[in-house]
């Protein structure tokens, strides 16, 4: 496999920026032009004396945006761990450089738009979760890489990465085209990785969860549901849980992703906004694409619908279990378990009922084995394919449970466990697991949703404690202010970092600037000063208590009618998207 170099120096003057690459034995230098903006390979005796040097730790691309074209570095890192002998990185600080030396060509507005769209990349790189690694390929699974061909093994990373979860694609568009720079650069995920030395019965093992996040229906949590018209589908996270010990190498792959049909749930004030399904869309075709496409790369599903089958969702779970039925795939099997009704009143050892309805599905997909002559054992055959509204806190306490099922079986096998132990019994190997699945959902869900993940002292502790009931209902309202009034910032974000919206440095306007409706400043003013007097009335009460509770009435129903009126226009509060048009994001 072609490499990635693994350390820069960035130097800059005025004309060019010079990415030497600092690999013992490297001599190559990436020159890009600031006013034509051509990149081009030179050696270290280009370098002027007069630049301006400093060490980076990798390039993320290029982008454009009002002000012109802007490169985008890592200059900070910080070290995950080894994979199999081979360095893996988390990319901590990020730099986004002007290839202009002024801005003084753009008018005050481009000026603003400008501002606007450096605050949105930053807010994209500055959420936690972007690793990469410069000699080993992040983006595939060990089962997938093992069923490569000696062509695929001499590819480039840039060129051999499963682009579904290459989070700076876009932005490494210009070094795609050019062969000659990809050891410039290298692809980076998004999501979660953890890597653990573990000891049990005196034997060390490496244990490790991977978790790749799509970028190909990006978003956050209310703004992006369902799927797209390719069939991708909304947060759709591919996990991995990869075991080694004396050169044996096992891995148990799991997915998520919204429910695979054409539904939303836009934000609208409400605690949770009724969700929609579309009524003039052809579900069954987006439905079965997105099948056909998790049927190539994982076998055989099992669609695990962790839904209320009740209330607001109960028609998410049925519309879900009669497309099923109507596409009449032997491959994929469904099953739903309506995790809130069974598991309530604090009875979360019924999650036993599921792990043992799935046990024997389970067992006949397996999982992927290696032994220490690197000989293939065992392939996984199929993936279970959990979701609940947000394929957030439901889905992970599940994908724990089946994990550490897998995990039992795996470490027998590599004869780390003995035949009659469970890994319950190995009590410090049980805090790392739990822990760190926990530490998993609590960075899907601030990726996806804005906030740590909800329900993880069960996955932390094995049980639903007081604590994690209030840390829970903190979460929650964490998470309805964003989903309300911070949500669109960052769904525009992610789109143009993604190059779903893509700035043209020739047009003068941008959708940033929407003018508000009326309602959006007045009536919110009304509330809050009808709210006040009605409280200034209670404090200074008038000469009779009659006067003092008309006031009181007209004052607090003032405030109430106009909260009404808000609730109803809820829509029109809320922080939408502008940069991308909502028959996408619906």
């Amino acid at each position: 496999m072609a490499t990635a170099y693994q350390s820069f120096n960035l130097h800059t003057t005025p004309e060019k920026f010079y990415i030497e690459a600092c690999d013992d034995g490297a001599n190559d230098v990436l020159a890009i032009d600031r006013v034509s903006t051509e990149m081009t390979l030179t050696g270290r005796q280009d370098i002027p004396p007069s630049a301006v040097t400093r060490p980076i730790c990798g390039i993320m691309g290029t982008i454009r945006l009002v002000a012109g074209m802007y490169l985008i570095v890592i200059t900070k890192k910080k070290s995950v761990g080894d994979l199999f002998g081979h360095a893996v990185w988390k990319a901590i600080d990020f730099d986004v450089i002007s290839y202009k030396k002024t801005v003084l060509h753009l008018t005050d507005t481009q000026m603003q738009d400008n501002k606007a769209f450096l605050s949105m990349l930053n807010n994209v790189m500055t959420t936690d979760g972007f690793y990469f690694a410069t000699d080993y390929d992040l983006t595939h699974t060990l089962q997938r890489l093992s069923n490569t061909s000696p062509d695929f093994q001499e590819m480039s990373l840039l060129e051999r990465a499963d682009q579904r979860f290459v989070w700076n694609g876009n932005l490494l568009r210009e070094f795609l085209a050019q062969p000659e720079l990809h050891k410039f650069a290298f692809p980076v995920i998004h999501g979660f990785i953890v890597m653990k030395s573990c000891c049990i019965n005196g034997k060390i093992f490496d244990w490790l969860i991977i978790s790749r996040r799509s970028c190909f229906r990006p978003g956050v949590r209310y703004y992006v549901r369902g799927i797209d018209s390719e069939g991708h589908a909304a947060n759709f996270v591919e996990t991995e849980q990869i075991v080694q010990y004396n050169g044996g190498k096992a891995s148990f792959v799991q997915t998520r992703g919204s429910m695979p049909f054409f539904w939303s749930q836009r934000p609208n004030l409400k605690y949770k906004p009724k969700p929609q399904i579309s009524k003039n869309t052809n579900h069954l075709d987006g439905f079965q694409r997105h099948f056909d496409s998790q049927i190539i790369t994982y076998g055989k599903q099992v669609i695990l619908n962790l839904v209320n089958q009740k209330g607001s969702e109960k028609p998410l779970e049925q519309a879900f279990d009669k497309m099923v039925s109507n596409l009449a795939n032997g491959m994929i099997k469904y099953i739903a378990f309506d995790f809130h009704k069974e598991c309530s009143r604090m009875r979360w050892d019924r999650l036993q009922i599921l792990v043992d309805a799935v046990s024997e599905m389970q067992d006949d997909y397996g999982y992927f084995l290696v032994d220490g002559d690197g000989k293939v054992l065992m392939q996984q055959e199929g993936t279970f394919r959990s979701n609940c509204m947000d394929c957030l806190d439901r889905t992970n306490v599940v994908q724990s449970l089946l994990a550490r099922r897998s995990l039992q079986s795996q470490l027998q096998r590599l004869g780390v466990l003995n035949v009659a132990q469970r890994i319950e019994e190995q009590a410090d190997f049980e805090k790392i697991y739990k822990n760190a699945w926990a530490d998993n959902a609590n960075a899907c869900a601030k990726q996806y949703a804005g906030t740590g993940a909800l329900k993880t002292d069960f996955t932390r502790t094995g049980k639903r404690t007081q604590w994690g009931l209030v840390m829970d209902g903190w979460n929650s309202m964490i998470r309805y202010y964003k989903n309300n009034f911070s949500d669109g910032f960052r769904q525009d974000s992610i789109d143009l970092f993604l190059g779903n919206y893509a700035v043209d440095e020739a047009d003068g306007h941008t959708p940033l600037h929407v003018q508000k409706d009326w309602k959006f400043l007045t009536l919110p003013i009304i509330m809050v000063v009808a709210f006040s007097m009605c409280i200034i009335c209670l404090l200074m009460a008038g000469d009779t208590w009659t006067e003092t509770l008309a006031y009181v009435l007209f004052w607090g129903s003032a405030s109430a009618t106009t909260a009404a009126v808000i609730l109803f226009n809820g829509k029109e509060f809320v922080d939408a998207p502008k940069l991308v048009q909502k028959e996408k994001m619906d």
